[in-house]
């Protein structure tokens, strides 16, 4: 039984042929790097939304904008919640 639909690689592949959708995607993509690396140590650790906002001394919606990319976070926000999660922020610049 196959699954229906389009893998995500083959569609951004084809969307990055635009320069301008691929000027806003390098634009973005720090972003969204940091909130997938959230989300993948808050699920590897098993913990939910709600949790993590305990134990950064937040509220819920604050880590779910996060998530969702909608928020633009601080950097004090995101050394709060890696910390939470027992990480630390490491800012390169290249």
């Amino acid at each position: 039984m196959s699954k229906a639909g389009v893998k995500f690689s083959d569609v951004k592949e084809l969307l990055m042929k635009d320069a301008e959708f691929k000027a806003e995607y390098e634009k973005l993509k720090p972003r969204y790097d940091i909130v997938s690396q959230i989300i993948n140590e808050r699920s590897k650790q098993n913990i939910t939304q709600e949790e993590l906002a305990l134990r950064a001394g937040t509220q819920k919606s604050n880590i779910s904008r996060l998530e969702s990319g909608t928020y633009n976070p601080s950097l004090d926000f995101l050394i709060k919640v890696a910390g939470s999660l027992g990480k630390q922020v490491e800012i390169v610049l290249k």
